[in-house]
């Protein structure tokens, strides 16, 4: 059996070594902060553990982080058994991200895209149908980022070649850009709250 400290150290690691990316952490969270603020919305798309992320942070911005502000714009395209379905039995499975962005995206959003290997051909095709709209895009992904990081506007590579590893730092990113987004639309909130008394 792996005692869990050992796991634990690993994951103290990885999340050691993603500090050295904070500019582009930091980057990625301003680009969404800015396509809400711009009336735009934020599609995210992933496979299995990827795709959990994706309905996680989806929620955390629809609903709320840690504080109570307006619902922000934000769809998880791993959540429609009709549509996933039909995609992958009408065309192929590659497909069934990149016919949402083709039909909900716009050039004004931004799409988070998540594969750890990031070689995920749906992920890749849904990357290719949001540049084609105007779109911009950012990858999450483990160690090289393969073709998906080569495509997106921004990416973060977390540099582990451990799933489980890389996802969890998935997640504490993914957090951090709630956080951010939220903190800014809750003072939006009080300043207008400000102004009406």
């Amino acid at each position: 059996m792996r005692p869990f400290l050992s796991v634990l150290a690993q994951h103290q690691e990885v999340l050691a070594q993603v500090a050295h990316q904070t500019q582009l952490i930091e980057a990625a969270g301003a680009l969404l902060l800015q396509t809400l603020q711009n009336k735009g919305k934020i599609l995210l798309c992933g496979n299995g553990g990827s795709a959990a992320d994706c309905q996680h942070i989806a929620a955390e911005f629809v609903v709320r982080y840690e504080k109570k502000r307006r619902a922000l714009a934000a769809i998880a395209l791993t959540t429609d058994t009709s549509i996933l379905t039909a995609s992958a039995n009408d065309f192929e499975f590659s497909a069934v991200f990149s016919r949402q962005v083709e039909a909900i995206g716009n050039a004004s959003d931004c799409l988070i895209a998540i594969s750890t290997s990031g070689r995920s051909a749906n992920v890749i095709n849904a990357i290719k149908a949001a540049k084609s709209k105007g779109m911009t895009v950012i990858a999450l992904t483990g160690s090289d980022g393969g073709e998906l990081g080569a495509l997106a506007t921004l990416t973060i590579k977390v540099p582990s070649n451990v799933t489980a590893r890389v996802q969890e730092a998935h997640i504490v990113i993914g957090h951090w850009w709630c956080s951010v987004v939220e903190d800014a639309f809750s003072e939006e909130g009080s300043n207008h709250a400000g102004n009406n008394t």
